[in-house]
């Protein structure tokens, strides 16, 4: 927890913990700006805003500077934070869909994904369509390349607003409320949440991928046997 609490991103939140607008705000540039890959993780942003939530309902432990102070409201943060998530996912899909393959020729977007990586994101998203979409919305390496890759191959927008909105309902919401109602007690629950879910998307993908090398294999064989 202390970690979290030396965080710039936590010390930034934290000087508007009683200026709501402010802290709504800066939640949805972070977003942003975490989905065009600058180095500020989403969840470390979902967790400032969920624990300033829990300090807003804890005026016992945290004494406002006035009675009648502006807290952040856990269900405002978690309502906004999830607009926020589902649009910066959708803009990069956007810029994907727009500008195609020139985003890939960017120094810029070359150095945060590279040609090899290119390859393999457009493999799964062309192999495994909504699979593939709502592990990117876990997955923050390839958050960013994911969702720029669904929009160059046109992948069709509303089954991508439809899975990532609810990859995106599993994750978001939840953050906030879990800390803006247990605070700093469940970071532990929630890192154990997180892995379950990372677990059971690991399964399912090796499900896939066991499934598609028996179906390539059948098919091999069942050519070999007509040649012969």
């Amino acid at each position: 927890m202390a970690q979290i609490f030396q965080s710039d991103t936590f010390i930034w939140f934290s000087q508007f913990a009683y200026e709501p607008l402010y802290v709504y705000l800066g939640m949805y540039a972070m977003m942003i700006a975490s989905a065009f890959g600058v180095p500020i993780p989403e969840e470390l942003t979902l967790i400032s805003v969920g624990f300033l939530a829990f300090m807003g309902s804890r005026p016992d432990l945290f004494p406002p500077p006035s009675p009648d102070a502006s807290v952040v409201n856990m269900h405002h943060a978690a309502l906004l934070a999830f607009i926020g998530v589902v649009a910066s996912d959708t803009l990069i899909y956007g810029l994907g869909r727009k500008y195609g393959t020139k985003m890939l020729t960017y120094k810029r977007t070359q150095r945060m994904f590279p040609p090899s990586a290119q390859m393999r994101v457009a493999r799964w998203t062309q192999s495994y369509g909504p699979l593939a979409v709502f592990v990117f919305r876990f997955t923050p390496g390839i958050r960013f390349p994911g969702h720029l890759f669904c929009g160059i191959m046109k992948y069709n927008f509303w089954k991508f607003l439809l899975v990532d909105g609810l990859a995106a309902l599993v994750s978001v919401p939840t953050q906030i409320y879990l800390l803006a109602l247990y605070g700093d007690h469940i970071l532990s629950v929630l890192k154990q949440f997180k892995i379950a879910i990372l677990s059971l998307l690991a399964v399912v993908v090796v499900v896939v991928l066991i499934k598609k090398w028996r179906e390539n294999r059948l098919d091999k064989i069942s050519k070999s046997t007509e040649v012969s």
